[in-house]
């Protein structure tokens, strides 16, 4: 694996971000806040790591889906308490704060999604290759 940038991936990742930032802000609760917002967030994950790597497609699912399952995970324990951000907004909001099942599976969903793109965007440039 090595540096490299992608504006298109790294532009998504913007986009996605604010979009997370307006979820976070305007919405306290409800679908799109606690389930939608998490199977956005592997999607931006992705993003900053194709954006900024050359790692294969499928190589960045599964870091980001170690990463969300993991922090998922680390929900069941007290784990912000370890590093006194128990009490901080910041930290609830990026790390959660209660283990959620549902949350595994937006996450799943979202690099489903993540998936199926890709191999769209592959298999639509491989049609564009082919001269007739």
């Amino acid at each position: 694996m090595k540096i490299q940038f992608n504006k298109y991936y790294l532009g998504l990742a913007h986009f996605l971000f604010l979009v997370e930032l307006a979820i976070a802000f305007t919405l306290k609760t409800g679908f799109i806040r606690h389930t939608f917002g998490d199977y956005l967030v592997v999607i931006l994950l992705y993003a900053i790591i194709r954006g900024c790597t050359n790692m294969s497609v499928w190589a960045s699912s599964l870091v980001v889906l170690i990463i969300a399952f993991g922090i998922e995970f680390l929900q069941l324990t007290p784990f912000l308490a370890y590093f006194n951000l128990q009490d901080s907004y910041t930290a609830k909001l990026i790390f959660g704060s209660t283990f959620q099942f549902t949350d595994l599976v937006a996450y799943t969903l979202g690099i489903v999604t993540v998936l199926i793109v890709e191999k769209s965007i592959t298999r639509y440039n491989s049609l564009q290759n082919i001269t007739l």
